[in-house]
């Protein structure tokens, strides 16, 4: 049997269509996707197909949707008898990683990313927060660069993901984030790139947002885990129901160690990784990571079935 671990997006990788060809031919997607509309209490399928684009990538929205489109797949792979050896997450794709893992129902995951994307938004003023990805930096000189920006103008500006290898997000005060754009390309960064998020998200402006998430987690019925499941904060295997709702309120404000999980899944000697959901994001990271690791992305009936073609072959 092939060693596979799943692994799914996080916010920005959402668009209009989104899970629109699986809901055509599954009557197990378009059964989710009702129940979706019920608890988000909102119409979240016509806003997925159909936008506008605008809506569909506030925070409260994106997160639920995205969140749907990757829980759907993992259920029709679960169909297949296909289920992986190991599952991690970017941010957001935390949950659906979780979900797999069963450490909360899909149903619980739908209102908990809710509920994370409305705190998000609300924990800093909408506009005043900014990130960015900075393109040819390591990561210790970049955090010297970020230290003098911090202490010049008595603002937040912190590293949020550890993408990849010259791929760093950074994170904080909007004015900040545009100041150290210039600064950063002058300390030798190839690129410094905005990016289209409406907050400050996974730095310390976040932690507002983390003591009020915490009180939904523990209104939940979340379950420890075996199946191996790597946080964000940490890069490690948690297991725990205490360590899982630890590391989901730390997650809000800490940086995503993306590159780490990534080598610590490939040391763990997986035949394929998977990225299930939309886009196509964390494989282009992880081709930068490893460029020989096996990976397939999976976001419509045809991914799928090459896929499960794939898995089921003869070895």
């Amino acid at each position: 049997m092939k060693k596979v671990a799943f692994v799914y997006p996080g916010q920005g990788s959402q668009q209009v269509g989104m899970g629109e060809a699986i809901f055509q031919e599954s009557p197990t997607a378009q059964s989710m996707f009702e129940q979706a509309d019920a608890i988000l209490q909102t119409d979240i399928t016509n806003l997925m197909f159909e936008g506008p684009i605008e809506t569909l990538t506030q925070t409260e929205y994106a997160q639920p949707s995205l969140l749907l489109v990757s829980s759907v797949i993992t259920k029709l792979l679960e169909e297949e008898g296909i289920t992986p050896s190991a599952v991690a997450g970017h941010s957001l794709g935390e949950y659906s990683a979780l979900v797999a893992a069963k450490a909360f129902s899909f149903e619980d995951a739908l209102s908990l990313v809710q509920t994370r994307g409305r705190l998000m938004e609300e924990a800093y003023p909408k506009g005043k927060g900014a990130m960015a990805a900075v393109l040819g930096l390591e990561q210790n000189q970049l955090q010297i660069e970020l230290d003098k920006i911090a202490q010049e103008t008595n603002e937040i500006i912190e590293i949020a993901n550890l993408n990849c290898p010259g791929q760093i997000v950074i994170s904080g005060d909007k004015g900040t984030i545009d100041d150290a754009m210039t600064k950063l390309k002058e300390a030798g960064a190839k690129r410094v790139l905005p990016l289209s998020v409406s907050g400050p998200f996974h730095s310390s402006l976040m932690k507002p947002a983390a003591e009020s998430f915490a009180e939904s987690l523990n209104k939940i019925q979340m379950n420890d885990i075996t199946l191996p499941t790597y946080a964000n904060v940490t890069a490690d295997i948690v297991s725990t129901k205490e360590e899982i709702k630890q590391r989901l309120v730390e997650q809000l404000y800490s940086s995503v160690r993306f590159e780490e999980i990534i080598n610590n899944i490939i040391e763990s000697d997986v035949d394929a990784i998977v990225e299930i959901g939309n886009g196509k994001v964390l494989t282009g990271l992880i081709k930068k990571i490893n460029r020989r690791m096996k990976t397939f992305t999976i976001q419509d009936p045809a991914s799928l079935n090459d896929f499960v073609m794939w898995y089921k072959e003869e070895s």
